[in-house]
């Protein structure tokens, strides 16, 4: 008794999708993994032949029972909207006749949907991008947006590297704009023609990520492609491999990423025969790397391959003046999306929007804008508008109710805003008034306040 209370719990605790049956195909085991797979409750299939659930075509279990021949991580698909790595094995009785089957369903649904479709459409995108900067005559840096001179620092390095086929170490916090500076890299770049491949490193498994990364030979193992599969690095020949979260990367892939970085071949799995690549390595990270290699978490001879040139992505509150050209940016590119109005947004809640720390950075305010042009049913976003929006956003904190030390923080920044906006419109007082959103009376008052009139 207290033997199967122990499977039990096992069973209860395992990630993967647990399904026992007998030899009439009736459900005797569905643990919670497996509802939440397929989102059929354990009191709907218990007792139930599986067949009332899933196509017989598409069982793997009634191949097991038919065959009496385990299945080792094969790759399968018991519905059109699921992808899954199967393991099953026939249960037999003591005098070995068949009485059941058991199978471990992993669900890589999203892993496989979101592969396929940066696959089949990096190339599309290129295209795209290469006739909107042709039509646009932009440069791929001004998707970059901002004046201030901690991005200006950021984009004049970038500029150099897209120049060469240097290795790329780009570092920021979340939100910062990371993968949109490497692809301005790339897109201003000889390579613009080829592909640019993104892999988020964090998001594949580990035990996946050789067969991403390199590819498989036909055969190399069970469920394999018949013609076997090329990897990411392979598809990305003659453009740029975008490495996003690269300190997630697992150990030994570091060892076999290096080796590529040093030798330009790659081995696909089950193959012997080495492939020279043509390809550009750009990786960022939003974790300190000095601090794990001290942890022997990431490779100190990767590291010094991969930060070849270093760009550091500033976060939002080190260009607070570039919100006031991303904020009509955003605006008009909602409002584009969603059929709306573009709305205006006046001066106290522009205020309010520079005396935030922004803690998820430009992509938290892009997040808000988005939000207040589907939630805004006036023209001008106010105050208020923003400070409802904040108080029903766990994420967003307003800032602390004002006191001198909040005062003094408030005027620097609203100080060094002026003054970098000044100089923008070459001391242009009526340009930089219209640009701050306040009036001519409101931006002398503030000069004068801050000891800032000739």
């Amino acid at each position: 008794m207290a033997n199967s209370l122990y499977l039990e719990a096992l069973l209860a605790a395992e990630d993967d999708a647990i399904t026992i049956v007998n030899k009439d195909m009736e459900v005797l085991y569905w643990n919670e993994a497996a509802v939440n797979t397929y989102q059929i409750e354990k009191e709907e299939i218990l007792h139930q032949k599986i067949d009332h659930f899933f196509h017989h075509d598409d069982l793997m279990v009634r191949k097991v029972l038919k065959t009496k021949e385990p299945v080792k991580n094969k790759y399968h698909r018991p519905r059109k909207d699921k992808h899954v790595v199967i393991n099953a094995a026939p249960v037999f009785d003591h005098k070995g006749d068949v009485i059941g089957a058991v199978s471990i369903e992993r669900d890589i649904s999203q892993i496989v949907k979101l592969n396929d479709h940066l696959v089949s459409t990096s190339a599309e995108l290129q295209q795209l991008r290469q006739q909107i900067n042709t039509q646009n005559e932009e440069s791929p840096f001004s998707k970059l947006k901002g004046s201030s001179h901690a991005l200006q620092q950021t984009v004049h390095i970038a500029r150099k590297a897209a120049k060469t086929d240097a290795t790329v170490l780009i570092l920021g916090e979340s939100g910062t704009g990371k993968e949109i500076c490497a692809r301005a890299i790339h897109e201003a770049s000889p390579r613009n023609k080829k592909p640019f491949i993104p892999i988020n490193c964090g998001a594949i498994p580990s035990a996946l990520f050789e067969s991403e990364l390199f590819g498989y030979e036909g055969g190399a193992f069970t469920g394999a492609e018949k013609k076997g599969k090329a990897g990411k690095i392979e598809i990305a020949d003659g453009g740029t491999i975008f490495l996003d979260e690269v300190g997630e990367l697992p150990l030994d892939m570091q060892v076999k990423l290096l080796r590529v970085l040093q030798e330009k071949v790659i081995y696909r799995i089950g193959g012997t025969k080495g492939r020279k690549v043509d390809v550009r390595f750009i990786a960022a990270t939003n974790q300190n790397l000095h601090q794990l290699m001290k942890e022997k978490k990431f490779r100190s001879d990767l590291y010094y391959r991969l930060n070849v040139i270093q760009i550091t992505m500033p976060p939002l509150r080190e260009r607070i003046i570039d919100i006031q050209e991303l904020v009509p940016y955003f605006l008009k590119q909602f409002s584009e999306k969603y059929e709306t109005p573009v709305p205006k947004i006046d001066e106290e809640a522009l205020s309010l929007l520079f005396h935030y720390d922004w803690p998820g950075n430009v992509r938290e305010l892009r997040n808000i804008m988005e939000r207040m042009v589907i939630l805004a049913e006036d023209a001008v976003i106010q105050r208020e508008h923003l400070e409802k929006l904040f108080h029903h956003t766990s994420q967003i904190q307003l800032p602390i109710h004002e006191n001198k030390m909040l005062k003094l923080k408030k005027g620097n920044l609203e100080k060094q805003l002026i003054l970098e906006t000044l100089e923008q419109n070459n001391g242009n007082k009526s340009a930089t008034a219209k640009k701050l959103g306040i009036s001519r009376v409101t931006l002398y008052k503030r000069l004068k306040k801050y000891g800032l009139m000739e």
